[in-house]
């Protein structure tokens, strides 16, 4: 059977890395895409085509895109005369990608740690904003993943009973932090108590790590640090990302800002950027201490960045404060993987 994946981004070139490693008899052929523009001619060395132009009916298509693009993905194949295909959700995803790194023995997968006994103390804040589309699946959020409102210094509407704009915070700040003013908050309200959870973690209002009660005993059992989402690939390093959504000058000041205050991350930031793997979104899980670290080396990097860019960063509103974070989450935990044990699971997309 030849394949054919539609999308030409990461989650499409991940899933081409997976699939010819995993399954070679089975080649893809190439990528397929609404329009060329703004895509690459080709990717992992297979040409982009666009769909109109692509001539084989019997191919079967991989849709490697966000689903909520889904639906009118499959709309634009069947118009076309396309009736193969698999929609290839974050769960589906999730499984091949542990699969792959699996193979590859990269990343390592929660699920490979032993179980445990104990359960350990969790608190893990899904970030809400009160423009947020309604989903139709939020019925399997877990328990211990209690909503917090961000923004909500910039509005009287509510739509949860725990907000950013509480104790000491930047929820004004959430044009350009986005989910990251909950991060601010959990660092500066809740890891400081001292009976407090023995891990915490932040989620987006439809973006979940895939953590059931088994892998959180496997957490305590197994003195993970941190989890977060299986990285995505980008074509020819990460770079390629912030090409996407961070202006040139924005990037430039996140890296005056690291080299002024974090110097001892300038060969670390050489390496880890000319690589392909990225952890998207800003959601991890990690020990109270993990992350209180990692949050005491974050923030006052992205405060320098808002002095530093043009515009200043409260004179304007375009959410690069949170693209730059996941940047930074990227360096921070590849350039101290040797110190820390991490762990990765998939990510649940809810639409």
């Amino acid at each position: 059977m030849n394949l054919m994946i539609y999308g030409a981004k990461s989650l499409a070139l991940g899933m081409c890395r997976a699939l010819q490693e995993l399954y070679p008899k089975h080649p893809v052929k190439g990528f397929l895409v609404s329009s060329k523009e703004k895509n690459p001619h080709e990717l992992a060395g297979l040409p982009v085509m666009e769909l109109e132009n692509y001539p084989s009916r019997e191919s079967h298509i991989l849709i490697a895109t966000p689903e909520d693009l889904h639906g009118e993905i499959v709309k634009k194949l069947e118009q076309n005369g396309f009736f193969h295909y698999t929609c290839m959700d974050s769960q589906k995803e999730a499984t091949l990608m542990e699969q792959y790194y699996s193979h590859r023995g990269d990343f390592l997968s929660i699920h490979q740690f032993p179980l445990g006994k104990d359960r350990p103390r969790i608190q893990v804040y899904l970030a809400k904003f009160h423009r947020d589309r309604v989903l139709r699946d939020n019925q399997s959020i877990p328990a211990f993943a209690e909503p917090i409102q961000v923004g909500a210094d910039l509005t009287t509407e509510r739509v949860a009973q725990v907000t950013d704009h509480t104790g000491e915070n930047i929820s004004s700040k959430n044009v350009n932090y986005c989910e990251l003013t909950a991060l601010y908050w959990i660092w500066k309200n809740q890891l400081c108590k001292e009976n407090g959870a023995e891990y915490y973690g932040l989620y987006q209002y439809r973006r979940l790590l895939d953590l059931n009660e088994e892998d959180i005993g496997r957490m305590k059992a197994n003195h993970v640090d941190v989890v977060l989402s299986f990285p995505t690939m980008h074509e020819p390093d990460i770079r390629e990302h912030h090409t996407r959504y961070v202006k040139e000058s924005d990037w430039e000041a996140m890296v005056q800002a690291l080299f002024e205050l974090e110097p001892e991350y300038r060969n670390a930031y050489e390496e880890v950027f000319a690589q392909p793997y990225f952890y998207n979104y800003n959601m991890l899980v990690a020990r109270r201490q993990v992350l209180a670290d990692y949050c005491g080396w974050l923030f006052p990097l992205l405060e320098r960045v808002e002095a530093l860019s043009e515009p200043k960063g409260w004179e304007r509103r375009d959410r690069y404060i949170g693209y730059l974070g996941e940047n930074l989450m990227t360096l921070y935990f590849l350039a101290n993987k040797k110190h820390l044990k991490i762990a990765h699971t998939g990510r649940q997309m809810k639409i």
